[in-house]
């Protein structure tokens, strides 16, 4: 079983919105998955994803390989976290 970390599109036509998602990668793009880890939603400017990093690395760990997007999108959320650690 080749298990991807990947986006589901949800939302409307003209408005999308996408959670992050952990899914067999022979399930179809917005079918069945295995765990929702985050959501994306391009149309805002800032603050536009959420991703739970411990989760993220569990499944990677496990083998899980993140597609392009998601993995910008992991970069982005450990460099905030990374961040906000430092501030404190």
């Amino acid at each position: 079983m080749a298990v991807r970390i990947r986006l589901k599109r949800t939302g409307t036509k003209n408005v999308p919105a996408y959670r992050v998602v952990v899914a067999d990668s022979r399930f179809p793009r917005d079918g069945r998955f295995i765990e929702e880890v985050g959501s994306y939603n391009p149309l805002l400017k800032e603050n536009n994803f959420v991703v739970k990093l411990d989760r993220v690395q569990y499944w990677i760990s496990k083998g899980a390989k993140p597609t392009e997007t998601v993995a910008s999108l992991i970069r982005k959320a450990e460099k905030q976290a990374s961040a906000a650690a430092a501030q404190t």
